[in-house]
Parts: structure tokens; sequence; C-alpha cells
């Protein structure tokens, strides 16, 4: 299996920044044998606080990832929190993901499978490792059989998350692709008074040690100067380690294979 990488900024900006980081990332990661998808937001609806930037919205969002689509010949993937977004951005994006807060909204996960595009579900962080077994039975209800799962960290106490790396192969049983989320992983959720603190310090160590212990590939949200992203800007990484980063993975992911 060709290791999964899906990468790009929390949450589009603009037309301009976007396809520079989408460019970017596929100059990367041509270099290397990967799956690559560029990720986006065209809404943050989970936000914590009402005046936190959400994004360009659904119409205006989807109409830049269909032009970066287009002009550098990407696959793309982007979040749906209602099943009535599904409609309008199925025919963009190659994987449709479901946020970690949605994991087990059935109507939301039905819909999306039955578009028979992948579905890559984020485990939520009240969930067992052992309870996405529901999930994916969910997905395959509808005779859809891809489905990814991607962890993203576990509730510890308050505003923290630790990943359980055991957990990896616990999932690996249920034969679907198990992706790490190094970057949410790394997040303090709440822990500023409005906003989600976080420590991208760390992310290196999350993705390396998920790849070690099996996972199938990592998301990771970049930007060119992280501190000024308006979503997530303490955890993002940054754009210009994104290769190094990428070959120390596909090294560990290569003596596994």
């Amino acid at each position: 299996m060709a290791f999964k990488f899906i990468a790009g900024p929390c949450v589009i900006e603009d037309e301009s920044l976007t396809y520079e980081i989408a460019a970017r990332l596929k100059e990367i990661t041509s270099k290397f044998s990967v799956d690559f998808y560029f990720k986006a937001s065209f809404d943050k609806a989970n936000r914590s606080s009402i005046g936190s930037y959400r994004g360009p919205g659904i119409e205006k969002g989807i109409e830049i990832l269909s032009h970066i689509k287009d002009k550098l010949k990407i696959k793309i993937t982007t979040d749906v929190h209602l099943p009535s977004q599904i409609e309008i951005v199925k025919d963009v994006a190659d994987v449709l993901q479901i946020p970690a807060f949605l994991c087990r909204q059935t109507d939301l996960i039905i819909k999306a499978a039955e578009t028979m595009k992948t579905v890559n579900i984020k485990k939520g962080q009240f969930l067992s490792p052992y309870e996405v077994k529901n999930i994916i039975d969910k997905v395959r209800s509808v005779g859809n059989s891809s489905v990814w799962i991607t962890e993203r960290g576990t509730t510890f106490g308050y505003n923290r998350l630790v990943v359980d790396m055991t957990g990896i192969p616990i999932m690996k049983k249920f034969g679907v692709p198990i992706i790490i989320d190094a970057t949410h992983s790394v997040q303090m959720p709440g822990a500023g008074e409005g906003i989600t603190l976080g420590n991208r310090e760390f992310v290196p160590t999350i993705a390396c040690s998920a790849v070690a212990a099996g996972a199938d590939g990592v998301f990771l949200e970049v930007h060119p100067s992280p501190n000024r992203s308006p979503s997530d800007s303490a955890n993002i990484y940054y754009l210009d380690k994104t290769k190094k980063l990428l070959k120390k993975l596909l090294t560990i992911y290569s003596i596994l294979d």
C-alpha cells in the first residue's frame, strides 16, 4: 500500500495562498512515492469562539478547491459537516472527511458513503479504538468499502490530548487504512480563553511514532507562516520543514513494509 499523505492549510484563507501551499506540496510529494491528497477546509464549523475565522464558506471554498485541482492535477479532500453539503462537495473532493466531533453522526456518514467516494473519518476524542468498528460498519452498510480512520488524540483531562499508539494496531485489525493526524493531536483544546492552543514541537514525534506503530499515512496541516494562520496557529506545521519530515516518515514506513 502506498503511503498516504494528506496535507494542506487548516482553512482556506484566499485562493492565492491556498494555491501556493498546494503547489509547494505537489512539488515536495512528486519526489517521493506517496498517495498525496491536498486538504483545506472551506468552513471551520467547530471553532471555539463565535468571533473566530471560519473560512470563505462552501460555495467560494469549493470553487477555489476546484480551480486548484484542475490547475495542479492533484487529489483533494475537505471536511463536510452536514448531509446537505455532500452534493456540493462530492464532485470536487476525492475523499470526504468527517470531523472528529461528528464521527458518530449516522446520517452524515451514510450520505457520504452513498457517494461511493472514500470516506475518511476522524476518530472522536471520546472514542476508544474498539468503537471505530461501529463507524466502519455504517460506511460498509451501503456497499462502500473505501473507508479510512484517522487517529487525532484522546481527551486526557481538561485541555489536553494524548495519543495511545496501541490503538493503531487495534484499529488496523478492522481492515481499513489508519491515518495519524499529527497536528491536531498536539492541540490543547480550549486552553487559550476562547482559542485552542497546542505545541507543534511534538508533531514529528507523534507522526514518526504512529508510523512506527503501523499507521498507513499521515495527516498534516501546514502553512508557510504557521503563527499567521487564522485557525490552529499553535499546532499547524511549517511548510518548509515538510519535505524533511516526509522523508523521515517514509524511511520508517519502508522498514516496516
